[in-house]
């Protein structure tokens, strides 16, 4: 058992928040999936429909639509007109954090029209695309010409904007780093309406370098070049289960990939562990296979993607009582084999949701839209989940894991545990995120010269407290996991819920980069900083609007004392 137990609590009475959360399923059977299903269906068609224009007519209308954005910007006028945001509804956004900052006056800018695949580019290896491209879109353009992102992130709805100027993750960033590490230029309509494009080497890559965590607020993204790998039509994918403490269970995941003394040209195409129980774990490795291998006599397929199938993590759990085993999946449905169940999450929205007899009936329509949940959900089960639900991913050096995974069992028992290990790299400049300083001069385990070894914990469901009945006060253990982050060298994506305040918003990440861009590309007065984009609870225009003022007040005594 883990060496430290969670401590008791009393038990908490029962409100009537919690009837509507336990019967919610039944907005979700009878309304949300049916209008999912028909919007998926929709989206489809639409994408069909663009991927038959030529190239040279998706360029021109993308070209048209830039033209817009920056003929709206040129309409504001900063004494009447809010802050700059899209028009994208608040709603949409993947993930916990409510934007409320919308509710305060802004200037809207529509870049619904960026949605479309521009070019898949075989010679240089690149494609280029739009930021409201999804995964789901995007993996079905370039899988089957056996050709793939580096780090495509699980959700199909994740959108490249989104996973750009955000961040984003997957079972290949151990070897890739994260998803904006991937990038080989930006296309960005700046707040004066000037459209640059940013590269790691041209004068802009100060900004190419800086946009990755800034949620948008140095410039409006309208188009990236993201590097391509070759791929084969399966994953060959190995599962181990592991039992012991959550130190050994820690070790045991780094050792899944990045043995010690082990070659580290050598790693697994893929990793990812699952954290059952405090004593129990699934660490999985997959490694790209032909067609022709996976259909060998004796090779099992699985087609994860199918809408019976167990739910993936499941199916991964049965490796406890299975024993290790290998098997194949087509590699478009590994890449989104967290996608029919959001991970785990789908369990408590829809208990009986992984029943075969569920699975054989209405899988199909399988899974709910994001935005469709948020919409039904009302302020008191939003306010809820925020209380009593984790939704928090954390990314810290690896050989911290250990350390981590006893802190959540002792804050939280949160289970399962997604465990992702991913490089982060030593760039020219300090980024928002960075790797320890010194990490090289006495490397541990998964380190490299030009990189450490970083973990992504992330920790989806219902604490144990609150599953026991008992009382669970989710914003001061919020509140905690961010000061152990911060002690720790970790970082919070800004996508969750958060209780930093904004001093201690600035101790997690650094800003220097970031600030020296609202400056220098006149952000500050035009979009909103980024903690106050990300952080909780409403914002009104009042707020909004002296915090910008104070903000640029400091900003630029500082640009002038620098000039």
């Amino acid at each position: 058992m883990s060496t430290l137990p969670a401590p008791p609590r009393p038990k908490r009475k029962k409100i009537w928040v919690d009837y509507l959360v336990q019967f919610r399923w039944i907005i979700i059977v009878f309304v949300v999936l049916p209008l999912s299903c028909f919007i998926y269906f929709l989206s489809y068609l639409e994408e069909r429909k663009t991927e038959k224009k030529p190239y040279k007519q998706r360029q021109k209308e993308h070209e048209e639509n830039v033209h817009k954005v920056v003929k709206r910007l040129q309409q504001r006028n900063p004494f009447k007109d809010g802050l700059v945001c899209t028009a994208r509804k608040p709603y949409i956004v993947v993930g916990m954090r409510h934007v409320d900052y919308k509710r305060a006056r802004h200037f809207e800018v529509d870049l619904s029209p960026f949605n479309n695949v521009l070019d898949v580019d075989r010679e240089r290896m690149v494609v280029k695309v739009e930021p409201l491209v999804t995964m789901g879109q995007l993996s079905r353009i370039t899988v089957p010409m056996n050709l793939a992102l580096p780090v495509v992130s699980e959700l199909n709805d994740l959108t490249v904007g989104g996973l750009i100027n955000g961040y984003g993750i997957e079972g290949s960033s151990h070897i890739y780093g994260l998803f904006s590490d991937t990038l080989v230029s930006l296309e960005v309509v700046l707040a004066d309406g000037k459209v640059v494009r940013a590269t790691k080497d041209n004068e802009h890559s100060d900004l190419f370098y800086a946009i990755p965590w800034s949620q948008g607020t140095l410039g409006l993204l309208v188009s990236a070049e993201i590097k391509l790998i070759p791929v084969k039509e399966y994953m060959r994918l190995t599962y181990k289960p592991v039992t012991g403490s959550l130190g050994e269970l820690a070790q045991a995941y780094a050792d899944s990939f990045a043995p010690k003394g082990g070659d580290p040209k050598k790693m697994p195409d893929f990793v990812e562990s699952l954290i059952f129980t405090p004593t129990e774990g699934v660490f999985m490795t997959g490694a790209y296979a032909s067609e022709e291998e996976a259909k060998r006599k004796g090779n099992v397929i699985n087609r994860v993607g199918w809408w019976f199938k167990p739910w993936f993590y499941q199916h991964a759990e049965t490796a406890l009582k299975r024993g290790e085993f290998v098997e194949y999946i087509p590699t478009r449905e590994y890449y989104h084999r967290h996608t029919r169940s959001l991970f785990w999450e789908m369990k408590l929205i829809l208990p009986f949701g992984d029943q075969w007899w569920f699975r054989w009936l209405m899988g199909w329509m399988m899974p709910p839209k994001i935005s469709l949940m948020k919409i039904t959900q009302g302020e008191a089960i939003r306010k809820y989940y925020h209380d009593m639900h984790v939704i928090q991913d954390m990314l810290l050096p690896m050989h911290k894991v250990a350390d981590a995974l006893e802190f959540l069992h002792r804050e939280m028992e949160v289970y399962p545990i997604w465990l992702c290990p991913h490089r982060l790299f030593k760039l020219p400049v300090k980024t928002m995120v960075y790797p320890e300083p010194g990490f090289e001069l006495d490397p541990k385990q998964g380190d490299t010269s030009f990189a450490q070894m970083f973990a992504d914990i992330g920790v989806y469901y219902a604490p144990g407290p609150v599953l026991r009945g008992e009382e669970f006060d989710g914003a001061e253990a919020v509140h905690r996991l961010e000061e152990w982050l911060i002690q720790n060298h970790g970082f919070q994506p800004q996508y969750s819920v958060s209780e930093l305040s904004e001093d201690n918003f600035w101790r997690m990440f650094n800003r220097e980069l970031y600030h020296h861009c609202r400056r220098k590309y006149k952000a500050i007065g035009t979009f909103m900083d980024v903690y106050y984009k990300s952080k909780k609870g409403k914002k009104t225009e009042k707020e909004v609007l002296e915090a910008e003022a104070a903000i640029a007040e400091t900003e630029y005594a500082v640009a002038e004392k620098e000039n």
